[in-house]
């Protein structure tokens, strides 16, 4: 099962059986969009300002998952295809299937997006220069006095100059459920160290920001066998737009 995380209605038409959308931030709102909601069973769905896709994540993880080959997210604009280039063509053809997933995990631990690579600076400047410092500080804090045994994958991670980003997805269950325990249980402590009280909507993504780090984290950790696919936006991408904010922050 790929959780499809959304605030918004989108096209499903292009998702086979094994792709479950879920509404976010559904404790915030009486909008029905006819999907599973992640203020059902145990949820954090008040968290989701914070959080972002991660509510979905914990709803499935909590109450969907068991009984499932495999568990993995997605975006309701950002989701795993074979080829980018002929999803733009026919999608429906070029997003994971069920089979495909099967036949990856044979040989593959992990399903990720590929790597952004920064070319003029390390992971953990890129996010000092678009979020703020003292955050990140916090998690590596943190991660060496409760999480020691992941302080050398995390160092590792933020001094490097690529990253899996998106907090995308796929892992057969058992492995999703060993992460999603040890991500929570991260970011839990974390929450009820920092004050975000004074935060923009933006920068109040904060656990979602961080998070996309810490996935990388516990796969470097772990050691596991990665297969890297391409991700295919059905709105399209803000190409100019995105190259002219990431030439803004190196000026």
């Amino acid at each position: 099962m790929i959780i499809v995380a959304t605030h918004k209605d989108f096209n499903t038409s292009i998702l086979e059986e094994n792709y479950s959308p879920v509404q976010v931030g559904c404790f915030f709102t009486d909008v029905d969009l006819g999907f599973l909601k992640d203020n059902i069973g145990t949820n954090i769905s008040e968290k989701n300002k914070s959080y972002c896709e991660l509510t979905a994540l914990y709803y499935a993880w909590k109450n969907k998952s068991k009984n499932k080959k495999y568990l993995g997210l997605a975006h309701y604009r950002r989701l795993f295809v074979k080829d980018s280039f002929k999803a733009k063509i026919n999608a429906s053809k070029e997003v994971l299937t069920d089979s495909d997933i099967n036949e990856i995990l044979i040989d593959y631990d992990v399903i990720l997006p590929k790597k952004r690579f920064y070319p003029f600076t390390t992971v953990k400047q890129h996010y000092c220069q678009s979020h703020f410092e003292k955050d990140i500080l916090l998690l590596e804090e943190l991660i060496s006095n409760k999480y020691s045994e992941y302080s050398e994958s995390f160092n590792s991670v933020v001094n490097s100059k690529s990253i899996h980003l998106y907090n995308m997805f796929v892992m057969k269950t058992e492995l999703a459920d060993e992460y999603c325990e040890w991500l929570f249980s991260v970011l839990f402590e974390l929450e009820s160290l920092v004050d975000i009280s004074n935060y923009d909507s933006y920068q109040g993504r904060i656990f979602g920001f961080l998070s996309e780090r810490l996935l990388n984290v516990w796969v470097h950790k772990n050691k596991l066998r990665v297969k890297e696919l391409n991700v295919y936006e059905p709105d399209g991408r803000r190409y100019t737009e995105k190259a002219l904010k990431y030439l803004k922050e190196y000026r």
